[in-house]
C-alpha cells in the first residue's frame, strides 16, 4: 500500500463522510474498520431468519434530504428512497392516533382543536427549514447566519422544554404526538435539549418527510463507500486500531470514535490536562433493541398508523414523561416508551413475499443487561392486538450487547454522548472548531462531536473541512 495523505478510523456514516470529503479534494484516504463490513449504525443484516433484512441502527432518516453534506453528494441520485405520506404516528388507547402527515396543513387539520396551535408551532420553521438546518447543523458556539430563524427556533424549544409545555394544547393527541419525537433523545421530559432535538425532527417531518432507503440503511453506507473507492480511497476491514502509533504516517487522522476511545488511542501524546475535557464527556442512558420477523403487517388498532414507517408508543404525554423519568432514575419502566419502525410497508426488498420486518427499541439505564423483549412486545400488543401471533422469530439485544458490537455506543447510548444542553453547547468541547483535538493533526468526527447524532454525515463533513482548512491550507 502507498502512504496515505489521510487516515480515517471507523467506517460509520460520519467516518465515511469525512473520508469522502477528503477524497473529493484529491487526497489519498485510507479507512480502517474493526467490523467485517462498513457502515456502523447504517448496516443492514439478517438478524432473525434468512431473507429478513434488518437495520442494525436507524431504519428511517429524517435528515437524509436536509443534510448539506448529503445534498452536495447527491444522495437522492445514489440511493432510492421512499417517503411515506405520514412521517410518524402516535397511537393512543381507544384506537385513536396522532398522524404527522408530511403536508403540514393536513397534519393540522386532523388534529382538530389543536390544529391551529400545531400549525403555528411549525409553519415558520418549515418555511425557513434551510436556515434552521444551518443553525442546528454545526457548533452552537457561533453567530447564526439566520438570526430570526434561530430566535424563532429557540423560543419554541424553550416553550416545549419547560414546565409550561402544555400551555398551547387543549386535547391530548397533539402533545402526545410531539412527545414521541422529543423522547428520541433518551432524556427526562420536559427538558430543553430534547425539545430542541425533537423540533428539528418535527420540522423535517413537514418539510421533506422522513425517507426510507430501499434495501435498508446499508444503501447509504454503500453509496458513501462507492464514492470513496471511485476517488481512489481504500477500506481496510477487520482491523481494530489500539493506538495512534499503529497507524501509517499521514498528514491528518480523523477518528469516528468516542472521546473515551480517543483518549485511549492517544495515550502519552495527550497530557492529563488536555485529556480532561474528553474524560469529562458524559454518555447518556441506553437502548435495548428487538428485531422481529413477522408473517404479516402489524395490525394497528388505530386507522392511519399503517401509512408510516415510524411509530412512537407509550401512551399520553404524561405516561411517556413518567417512563423517561424512570429510566433517568436507573429503572426499567413497566410501560416503556418504544420506538417502532416498519419499513417493509414501503420497501418490499427487506423480507420474503408477504412477510415483514419490524425494528423496535426502548430506553434503559446505561449499561443495562436486561432483555426487554417481553416489555417491548407487550407495548406493541397494547396498540396492535394480535401482534404476538404474527411473530416468526426475534433477535433481542441489551444495551450491553450494543456496546460490545459498537464501542462508540458507550453503555448502549446510541447518541454517542448525552444529548444535554451542556453537551449541545460543548460537543465534545466548547469551541468553534470542536472536531480538532490537542494532538497535532488528529480530529474527532463521530456523533460525539457537533452537531450530534443522526445519519446526516455532518460531523464527518465538518471535521474533514476543518482538517482541510488547517492542515492543507483549504485545498
Amino acid at each position: 500500500m502507498s502512504t496515505p495523505d489521510a487516515v480515517v478510523v471507523g467506517a460509520g456514516p460520519n467516518g465515511l463522510a469525512a473520508a469522502v470529503t477528503l477524497a473529493r479534494r484529491g487526497l489519498h484516504v485510507r479507512v480502517y474498520e474493526r467490523a467485517s463490513t462498513a457502515g456502523g449504525g447504517t448496516r443492514t443484516l439478517e438478524l432473525t431468519l434468512p431473507g429478513f433484512r434488518h437495520d442494525w441502527g436507524s431504519a428511517v432518516h429524517p435528515m437524509a434530504f436536509a443534510s448539506p453534506f448529503f445534498r452536495r453528494l447527491g444522495i437522492r441520485d445514489r440511493v432510492e428512497f421512499v417517503t411515506p405520506e405520514v412521517s410518524y404516528a402516535h397511537p393512543l388507547d381507544g384506537a385513536r392516533a396522532g398522524l404527522a402527515y408530511r403536508d403540514l396543513d393536513r397534519a393540522a387539520d386532523v388534529l382538530g382543536v389543536d390544529g391551529a396551535a400545531w400549525r403555528n408551532l411549525f409553519a415558520p420553521l418549515v418555511r425557513a427549514v434551510r436556515g434552521m438546518t444551518e443553525f442546528v447543523g454545526g457548533p452552537v458556539l457561533r453567530v447564526p447566519r439566520h438570526p430570526v430563524t434561530a430566535v424563532r427556533f429557540g423560543l419554541r424549544a424553550l416553550e416545549q422544554g419547560g414546565p409550561w409545555w402544555n400551555a398551547r394544547w387543549r386535547d391530548e393527541v397533539a402533545p402526545a404526538l410531539l412527545t414521541g419525537v422529543f423522547a428520541h433523545t433518551i432524556r427526562p421530559l420536559p427538558n430543553l435539549a430534547p425539545a430542541a432535538a425533537g423540533l428539528v425532527l418535527g420540522v423535517h417531518a413537514h418539510a421533506e418527510g422522513w425517507p426510507v432507503p430501499v434495501g435498508g440503511s446499508q444503501a447509504i453506507a454503500d453509496a458513501l463507500l462507492g464514492e470513496l473507492l471511485a476517488r481512489g480511497g481504500e477500506l481496510v476491514l477487520d482491523h481494530e486500531v489500539s493506538t495512534l502509533e499503529e497507524l501509517p504516517p499521514s498528514r491528518v487522522t480523523l477518528l469516528d470514535l468516542s472521546p473515551r476511545a480517543f483518549v485511549r488511542l492517544a495515550g502519552d501524546r495527550l497530557s492529563p490536562a488536555a485529556a480532561a475535557p474528553y474524560r469529562r464527556f458524559r454518555y447518556g442512558n441506553g437502548v435495548a433493541k428487538v428485531d422481529y420477523a413477522l408473517s404479516g403487517p402489524v395490525p394497528w388498532a388505530a386507522a392511519g398508523v399503517d401509512r408510516t414507517a415510524t411509530v412512537h408508543l407509550g401512551g399520553s404525554r404524561a405516561e411517556i414523561a413518567a417512563s423517561e423519568r424512570e429510566v433517568f432514575r436507573g429503572r426499567h419502566p413497566e410501560s416503556p416508551y418504544v420506538l417502532v419502525s416498519q419499513p417493509t410497508l414501503f420497501d418490499r426488498t427487506r423480507a420474503p413475499e408477504g412477510r415483514h420486518t419490524l425494528w423496535a427499541y426502548t430506553h434503559v439505564p446505561a449499561g443495562s443487561t436486561v432483555d426487554r423483549e417481553d416489555a417491548v412486545t407487550a407495548q406493541i400488543e397494547r396498540f396492535a392486538p394480535g401482534f404476538r401471533d404474527l411473530v416468526l422469530a426475534t433477535s433481542s439485544r441489551t444495551a450491553a450487547d450494543l456496546e460490545r458490537e459498537n464501542p462508540n455506543y458507550v453503555g448502549g447510548d446510541i447518541a454517542a454522548g448525552d444529548v444535554s444542553l451542556a453537551q449541545l453547547l460543548a460537543r465534545p468541547v466548547a469551541a468553534s472548531d470542536p472536531w480538532r483535538t490537542p494532538v497535532d493533526g488528529v480530529y474527532l468526527c463521530s456523533s460525539s462531536t457537533a452537531p450530534g447524532p443522526g445519519v446526516h454525515g455532518l460531523a464527518g463533513w465538518h471535521a474533514a473541512r476543518a482538517a482541510l482548512r488547517r492542515e492543507f491550507g483549504g485545498l
